[in-house]
């Protein structure tokens, strides 16, 4: 599972329960709900807060490992508090920058309350740059939204909600508004719609938002439409795409063991019954499947510590982060395939664990940035017409 070692929060007995409960989360499409209940009381929630503010105050990379290591037993609970654990650490990258913007997020976070992402829209293919859900200003420094969220992780248990939506008010100049909405207030509501191919337990349903309102002290950005370089925006990539890079490389490598342990059992008849994993063919699969998750490895270690470390990366940044997020999902899809190769016909079973791994690592493809907005950022990059 990767040969790095850091601080460590996750306990072995809750690596093991949260691997035994997967199955039924995914079989019965509910939420991780027990899993949670115990990351919260372990304080993982505050993993990336600051120690000054109650938080452990973990970089970039040791999250990123320990997210690893969830993944590797439960990928849906991993991916499910990821989209929490990012939002750590964009207001901890703020903090350490002397903005205290998003300072009371982190002490949210510490005292166990929950951040949700809610960005997902159909039919918005600029990000965070553009938004189909409208933000209409109350005239105090706050706003009321209006539209529909998708993949709303998280749907049972957020506390807040974090979003971005696009006040038009002056169509001259729109904006893009990036704000945080209370579970508390009315003004929304969240349509149960999350019945997936994979990743189950996450419960990202849909959020609908029907005029709920954001105080002006929780509006963290009002920026002018298209692409920005404001730190906020940038650390939202720099944290979300490593963390989905560790999540889908945990899954791949859980789904590799599984298949070499399964070659550890078997043998060959047509090696006269010597052990299957003298077979050259299976030698030459599963050194595919590792090399994959060797340079999956290398690349998103070296993002994240680079990203924390504050390495000057300059306009290159954004391909960087696309690429390692894309070729980790990419390369763990890779990996997850050749594990049921090698497993063989068993795999293809429901009560085979690579048959729900094989529907889990599904996903990531579905995260943006996609694969169109991949190649044509990391494209324009490489050639200076960006």
């Amino acid at each position: 599972m990767g040969h790095q070692e850091g601080r460590r929060l996750l306990t072995d007995e809750l690596l093991e329960g949260a691997a035994k409960r997967a199955p039924d989360y995914d079989r019965d499409n509910v939420f991780f709900t027990q899993d949670f209940e115990e990351l919260r009381d372990l304080g993982y929630l505050g993993i990336a807060v600051p120690e000054a503010l109650g938080g452990h105050g973990f970089t970039l990379p040791e999250v990123a490992l320990e997210q690893r290591r969830l993944a590797y037993h439960a990928g849906p609970t991993a991916l499910g508090v990821n989209m929490h654990l990012y939002w750590t650490g964009v207001a901890a990258d703020l903090h350490h920058a002397g903005d205290d913007s998003l300072d009371w997020l982190l002490r949210e976070a510490a005292a166990g309350r929950v951040i949700a992402a809610g960005h997902g829209e159909v039919g918005n293919d600029l990000g965070l740059g553009y938004s189909v859900v409208r933000a209409e200003p109350t005239g105090d420094g706050g706003y009321r939204f209006h539209g529909r969220k998708t993949f709303t992780s998280l749907s049972p248990v957020w506390d807040w909600l974090g979003i971005h939506a696009l006040d038009d008010s002056d169509p001259d100049n729109p904006r893009v508004v990036h704000a945080f909405v209370r579970r508390e207030d009315p003004g929304y509501r969240i349509e149960e719609v999350w019945d997936t191919l994979g990743a189950r337990a996450t419960s990202s349903h849909d959020t609908i938002l029907e005029g709920v309102e954001a105080a002006a002290p929780y509006v963290t950005r009002v920026l002018p439409a298209g692409p920005t370089d404001d730190p906020f925006v940038a650390s939202i990539f720099g944290w979300v795409f490593p963390l989905f890079g560790n999540v889908y490389y945990g899954i791949a490598q859980r789904a590799l063991d599984l298949a070499v342990a399964g070659v550890g059992r078997a043998t060959s008849l047509e090696l006269g019954g010597r052990p299957l994993a003298e077979h050259p063919l299976v030698q030459w699969n599963v050194a595919e499947a590792a090399l994959r998750l060797q340079a999956i490895e290398a690349q998103i270690d070296i993002v994240a510590r680079d990203w924390a470390l504050g390495a000057d990366h300059g306009a290159t940044w954004p391909a960087r982060l696309f690429g390692a997020k894309y070729n980790a999902v990419e390369g763990a899809k890779e990996v997850v395939d050749l594990a049921l190769r090698i497993a063989g016909g068993g795999a293809f079973f429901r009560r085979n664990e690579l048959e729900r791994l094989y529907r889990d690592v599904r996903a990531g493809g579905f995260h943006p940035p996609n694969a169109n907005l991949v190649h044509d950022v990391v494209g324009k990059t490489v050639l200076g017409v960006l």
